[in-house]
Protein backbone atom coordinates (compact mmCIF):
# COMPACT_ATOMS: atom_id res chain seq x y z
CA UNK A 1 0.00 0.00 0.00
CA UNK A 2 1.40 3.50 -0.66
CA UNK A 3 1.21 5.64 2.31
CA UNK A 4 0.23 9.66 2.32
CA UNK A 5 3.10 11.72 4.22
CA UNK A 6 1.58 11.55 7.74
CA UNK A 7 1.43 7.37 7.54
CA UNK A 8 5.42 7.48 6.58
CA UNK A 9 6.28 9.86 9.33
CA UNK A 10 4.45 7.40 11.85
CA UNK A 11 6.28 4.72 10.60
CA UNK A 12 9.68 6.50 10.55
CA UNK A 13 9.06 7.54 14.79
CA UNK A 14 7.93 4.13 15.48
CA UNK A 15 11.15 2.79 13.95
CA UNK A 16 13.04 5.49 15.93
CA UNK A 17 11.51 4.99 19.04
CA UNK A 18 12.06 1.03 19.01
CA UNK A 19 15.69 2.03 18.66
CA UNK A 20 15.98 4.65 21.31
CA UNK A 21 13.84 3.37 23.96
CA UNK A 22 15.64 0.96 25.77
CA UNK A 23 19.09 2.16 25.32
CA UNK A 24 18.02 5.24 27.35
CA UNK A 25 15.86 3.34 30.04
CA UNK A 26 19.06 1.50 30.81
CA UNK A 27 21.28 5.07 30.50
CA UNK A 28 18.16 6.58 33.31
CA UNK A 29 18.82 3.14 35.66
CA UNK A 30 22.08 4.60 35.97
CA UNK A 31 21.61 8.34 36.48
CA UNK A 32 19.05 6.97 39.65
CA UNK A 33 22.67 5.95 41.63
CA UNK A 34 23.75 10.31 40.71
CA UNK A 35 20.76 11.65 41.13
CA UNK A 36 20.63 14.98 41.65
CA UNK A 37 24.64 15.25 42.19
CA UNK A 38 25.21 17.91 38.72
CA UNK A 39 29.01 16.49 38.40
CA UNK A 40 28.02 12.50 38.99
CA UNK A 41 25.03 13.10 36.23
CA UNK A 42 28.14 14.94 33.91
CA UNK A 43 29.83 11.57 34.12
CA UNK A 44 27.10 9.07 33.88
CA UNK A 45 25.93 10.72 30.69
CA UNK A 46 29.51 11.21 29.13
CA UNK A 47 29.89 7.33 30.10
CA UNK A 48 26.85 6.35 28.25
CA UNK A 49 26.94 8.53 25.44
CA UNK A 50 28.17 6.16 22.58
CA UNK A 51 25.40 4.35 23.85
CA UNK A 52 22.67 6.37 22.59
CA UNK A 53 22.75 6.18 19.04
CA UNK A 54 22.52 9.56 16.35
CA UNK A 55 22.42 11.75 19.88
CA UNK A 56 23.54 15.17 19.47
CA UNK A 57 23.08 16.22 23.28
CA UNK A 58 21.95 14.18 26.90
CA UNK A 59 21.14 16.05 29.92
CA UNK A 60 18.74 15.72 33.03
CA UNK A 61 15.55 17.73 34.11
CA UNK A 62 13.96 17.87 37.62
CA UNK A 63 10.20 17.34 37.00
CA UNK A 64 9.93 21.26 36.92
CA UNK A 65 11.76 21.26 33.60
CA UNK A 66 14.58 23.14 34.95
CA UNK A 67 17.89 20.97 33.95
CA UNK A 68 20.06 19.40 37.03
CA UNK A 69 23.24 18.96 34.91
CA UNK A 70 25.19 20.02 31.85
CA UNK A 71 24.73 19.42 28.30
CA UNK A 72 26.99 16.49 27.43
CA UNK A 73 27.53 15.95 23.69
CA UNK A 74 30.32 13.23 21.68
CA UNK A 75 33.30 15.69 22.56
CA UNK A 76 32.21 16.03 26.23
CA UNK A 77 30.85 19.29 28.14
CA UNK A 78 28.66 21.87 26.58
CA UNK A 79 29.12 24.64 29.05
CA UNK A 80 25.79 27.39 29.53
CA UNK A 81 23.12 24.97 30.16
CA UNK A 82 23.07 23.84 33.72
CA UNK A 83 20.17 25.58 35.43
CA UNK A 84 17.63 26.07 31.97
CA UNK A 85 14.46 26.27 31.97
CA UNK A 86 13.37 24.02 29.46
CA UNK A 87 9.28 23.96 30.79
CA UNK A 88 8.37 25.85 28.01
CA UNK A 89 9.91 24.01 25.04
CA UNK A 90 7.80 22.09 22.67
CA UNK A 91 8.66 18.44 23.83
CA UNK A 92 7.99 19.15 27.66
CA UNK A 93 4.47 19.78 26.57
CA UNK A 94 3.72 16.70 26.06
CA UNK A 95 2.49 14.33 27.68
CA UNK A 96 5.03 11.66 28.73
CA UNK A 97 3.12 7.88 27.89
CA UNK A 98 2.75 5.68 31.23
CA UNK A 99 5.63 3.34 29.85
CA UNK A 100 8.05 6.41 30.57
CA UNK A 101 9.49 7.03 27.50
CA UNK A 102 8.37 9.90 24.76
CA UNK A 103 9.80 10.57 21.66
CA UNK A 104 8.27 14.11 20.52
CA UNK A 105 7.06 15.54 17.34
CA UNK A 106 9.90 17.45 15.44
CA UNK A 107 10.53 21.39 16.22
CA UNK A 108 13.20 23.92 15.42
CA UNK A 109 15.85 23.85 17.64
CA UNK A 110 16.32 27.71 19.55
CA UNK A 111 20.24 27.39 19.24
CA UNK A 112 21.32 25.92 15.65
CA UNK A 113 17.45 26.27 14.60
CA UNK A 114 17.32 23.43 12.79
CA UNK A 115 14.59 20.21 12.62
CA UNK A 116 15.23 17.94 16.04
CA UNK A 117 13.38 16.06 18.37
CA UNK A 118 14.11 14.89 21.60
CA UNK A 119 13.47 11.72 23.47
CA UNK A 120 12.98 11.93 27.00
CA UNK A 121 12.70 8.72 29.63
CA UNK A 122 11.38 9.22 33.11
CA UNK A 123 14.04 8.66 35.84
CA UNK A 124 12.15 6.97 38.50
CA UNK A 125 12.77 4.93 41.42
CA UNK A 126 10.30 3.16 42.93
CA UNK A 127 7.12 4.37 42.87
CA UNK A 128 9.04 8.31 43.28
CA UNK A 129 9.51 9.84 39.48
CA UNK A 130 12.61 12.17 40.12
CA UNK A 131 12.95 13.98 36.26
CA UNK A 132 14.01 13.21 33.11
CA UNK A 133 16.69 12.13 30.91
CA UNK A 134 16.87 14.07 27.58
CA UNK A 135 18.27 13.26 24.44
CA UNK A 136 18.19 16.09 21.65
CA UNK A 137 18.35 14.70 18.15
CA UNK A 138 19.10 16.91 14.46
CA UNK A 139 17.32 15.25 12.27
CA UNK A 140 20.33 15.18 9.92
CA UNK A 141 21.83 12.52 11.57
CA UNK A 142 18.46 10.19 11.90
CA UNK A 143 18.86 6.91 9.62
CA UNK A 144 15.67 7.34 7.53
CA UNK A 145 13.70 4.00 8.05
CA UNK A 146 10.76 4.83 5.72
CA UNK A 147 10.33 4.67 2.26
CA UNK A 148 9.70 7.95 0.47
CA UNK A 149 6.00 8.79 0.39
CA UNK A 150 4.04 8.53 -2.73
CA UNK A 151 1.66 11.20 -3.45
CA UNK A 152 -2.16 10.18 -3.78
CA UNK A 153 -3.88 9.97 -6.88
CA UNK A 154 -7.13 11.28 -5.55
CA UNK A 155 -8.59 14.41 -6.47
CA UNK A 156 -7.71 17.07 -3.71
CA UNK A 157 -8.87 20.60 -3.88
CA UNK A 158 -6.94 23.46 -2.36
CA UNK A 159 -8.67 27.01 -2.03
CA UNK A 160 -6.38 29.77 -2.31
CA UNK A 161 -5.83 33.46 -1.52
CA UNK A 162 -9.42 35.29 -0.22
CA UNK A 163 -8.57 38.75 -1.47
CA UNK A 164 -8.11 37.32 -4.81
CA UNK A 165 -11.54 34.77 -4.44
CA UNK A 166 -13.43 37.67 -3.03
CA UNK A 167 -12.83 40.02 -5.71
CA UNK A 168 -13.10 37.49 -8.63
CA UNK A 169 -16.31 38.63 -9.97
CA UNK A 170 -14.91 42.55 -10.29
CA UNK A 171 -12.33 41.07 -12.68
CA UNK A 172 -12.82 39.70 -16.17
CA UNK A 173 -9.43 37.79 -18.54
CA UNK A 174 -7.75 39.81 -20.65
CA UNK A 175 -6.03 37.80 -23.39
CA UNK A 176 -2.54 36.75 -22.84
CA UNK A 177 0.04 36.72 -26.05
CA UNK A 178 -0.77 32.80 -25.47
CA UNK A 179 -4.00 32.66 -25.76
CA UNK A 180 -4.11 34.37 -29.48
CA UNK A 181 -2.22 31.59 -30.86
CA UNK A 182 -2.88 28.75 -28.22
CA UNK A 183 -4.05 26.07 -30.42
CA UNK A 184 -0.59 26.13 -31.87
CA UNK A 185 1.03 26.11 -29.02
CA UNK A 186 -0.73 23.66 -27.12
CA UNK A 187 0.23 21.78 -30.16
CA UNK A 188 4.28 22.44 -29.49
CA UNK A 189 3.77 21.34 -26.18
CA UNK A 190 1.70 18.18 -27.47
CA UNK A 191 4.83 16.82 -29.52
CA UNK A 192 7.46 17.62 -26.53
CA UNK A 193 5.15 15.10 -23.79
CA UNK A 194 4.50 12.70 -26.45
CA UNK A 195 7.50 12.27 -28.58
CA UNK A 196 10.26 14.48 -26.85
CA UNK A 197 11.08 13.47 -23.73
CA UNK A 198 9.16 15.89 -22.11
CA UNK A 199 7.30 13.92 -18.47
CA UNK A 200 6.18 17.53 -16.60
CA UNK A 201 5.03 20.64 -18.17
CA UNK A 202 3.52 23.61 -16.17
CA UNK A 203 1.74 25.74 -18.44
CA UNK A 204 1.36 29.75 -17.49
CA UNK A 205 -1.44 30.91 -19.80
CA UNK A 206 -1.95 34.32 -18.07
CA UNK A 207 2.15 34.88 -17.99
CA UNK A 208 2.41 33.42 -21.57
CA UNK A 209 5.11 30.74 -20.81
CA UNK A 210 5.26 26.89 -19.70
CA UNK A 211 7.89 25.34 -17.82
CA UNK A 212 9.39 21.74 -19.00
CA UNK A 213 11.19 18.99 -17.33
CA UNK A 214 12.92 15.77 -19.52
CA UNK A 215 13.46 12.62 -18.68
CA UNK A 216 17.23 13.56 -20.10
CA UNK A 217 17.92 16.23 -17.75
CA UNK A 218 15.10 15.84 -15.07
CA UNK A 219 16.56 18.09 -12.11
CA UNK A 220 16.57 20.77 -14.23
CA UNK A 221 13.70 22.76 -15.54
CA UNK A 222 13.68 24.82 -19.07
CA UNK A 223 11.19 27.81 -19.82
CA UNK A 224 9.90 28.54 -22.95
CA UNK A 225 8.27 31.65 -23.22
CA UNK A 226 5.67 33.19 -26.07
CA UNK A 227 7.95 33.10 -28.89
CA UNK A 228 9.41 29.75 -28.46
CA UNK A 229 5.74 28.40 -28.39
CA UNK A 230 4.76 29.79 -31.55
CA UNK A 231 7.19 28.61 -33.14
CA UNK A 232 7.21 24.64 -34.21
CA UNK A 233 10.89 24.56 -34.58
CA UNK A 234 11.38 24.71 -31.18
CA UNK A 235 10.78 20.92 -31.52
CA UNK A 236 13.93 20.17 -32.93
CA UNK A 237 15.93 21.57 -30.08
CA UNK A 238 14.26 18.25 -27.86
CA UNK A 239 15.69 14.72 -29.09
CA UNK A 240 13.59 12.19 -30.27
CA UNK A 241 12.69 9.71 -27.11
CA UNK A 242 10.03 6.92 -27.24
CA UNK A 243 6.96 7.46 -24.51
CA UNK A 244 8.00 6.22 -21.90
CA UNK A 245 6.69 2.93 -20.78
CA UNK A 246 5.95 3.26 -17.13
CA UNK A 247 3.86 6.47 -17.97
CA UNK A 248 0.58 6.70 -16.23
CA UNK A 249 -1.19 8.57 -18.60
CA UNK A 250 -1.49 6.92 -21.84
CA UNK A 251 0.10 8.87 -25.26
CA UNK A 252 -3.10 9.33 -26.55
CA UNK A 253 -4.67 10.87 -23.73
CA UNK A 254 -2.03 14.15 -23.97
CA UNK A 255 -3.91 15.79 -27.40
CA UNK A 256 -7.47 15.33 -25.24
CA UNK A 257 -5.82 17.05 -21.48
CA UNK A 258 -4.47 19.63 -23.57
CA UNK A 259 -7.45 20.29 -25.48
CA UNK A 260 -9.58 19.90 -22.50
CA UNK A 261 -7.59 22.60 -20.84
CA UNK A 262 -7.75 24.95 -23.58
CA UNK A 263 -11.39 25.00 -23.23
CA UNK A 264 -11.14 26.13 -19.37
CA UNK A 265 -9.29 28.50 -20.41
CA UNK A 266 -11.36 30.60 -23.13
CA UNK A 267 -15.01 29.53 -22.12
CA UNK A 268 -15.95 31.83 -19.35
CA UNK A 269 -14.34 35.55 -19.22
CA UNK A 270 -15.08 35.23 -14.73
CA UNK A 271 -13.86 32.03 -14.40
CA UNK A 272 -10.81 31.00 -16.13
CA UNK A 273 -7.88 28.95 -16.13
CA UNK A 274 -4.66 30.49 -14.82
CA UNK A 275 -2.28 27.53 -14.42
CA UNK A 276 -1.91 24.09 -14.97
CA UNK A 277 0.70 21.10 -15.16
CA UNK A 278 0.63 17.64 -16.52
CA UNK A 279 2.74 15.03 -15.17
CA UNK A 280 2.93 11.77 -17.42
CA UNK A 281 4.77 9.18 -14.22
CA UNK A 282 2.23 11.20 -11.54
CA UNK A 283 -0.88 10.41 -13.53
CA UNK A 284 -2.27 14.02 -12.01
CA UNK A 285 -2.99 16.70 -13.84
CA UNK A 286 -3.29 20.59 -11.94
CA UNK A 287 -5.64 23.32 -12.59
CA UNK A 288 -5.18 26.62 -10.88
CA UNK A 289 -8.54 29.43 -11.70
CA UNK A 290 -9.30 33.02 -11.41
CA UNK A 291 -10.38 32.43 -8.17
CA UNK A 292 -7.28 31.07 -7.18
CA UNK A 293 -8.56 27.72 -6.34
CA UNK A 294 -6.37 24.88 -7.20
CA UNK A 295 -7.54 21.16 -7.87
CA UNK A 296 -5.15 17.93 -8.38
CA UNK A 297 -6.94 15.20 -10.26
CA UNK A 298 -6.27 11.91 -11.37
CA UNK A 299 -5.69 12.67 -15.42
CA UNK A 300 -9.10 9.94 -15.70
CA UNK A 301 -11.26 11.85 -14.01
CA UNK A 302 -10.42 14.47 -15.38
CA UNK A 303 -11.17 13.72 -18.42
CA UNK A 304 -14.73 12.88 -17.81
CA UNK A 305 -15.57 16.52 -16.77
CA UNK A 306 -16.41 18.38 -18.98
CA UNK A 307 -16.73 22.78 -19.16
CA UNK A 308 -20.22 22.51 -17.92
CA UNK A 309 -18.97 20.76 -14.73
CA UNK A 310 -16.53 23.39 -13.51
CA UNK A 311 -18.83 26.91 -15.05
Amino acid sequence: MNAFWKDSIYLQREQLARMLHDPLARLAGRCTEAWPDRARLNEVLAQGFDGIPHCTFLYCMGTDGIQICDNIANDGIVPGHFGRDRSQRPYMKEAVPAWGFLLSDAYISQLSRRPSLTALQLVRSDAQTWGYLGADFDLRNLPVTAELYEEPGYWRQVKGDPSIRSHVFQQCRVESPMDGNLEQALSILEELLTDRGVFQCQIHFSSSQATLWTVDDPFRYRILDHEALSDPDICLVYPRRPYPGNAAIAQSDNKRILSTLRALRLTDPTFYLRLASINLFNGMVSLTFSCDGSHYMPHEEFLLKDTAFWF
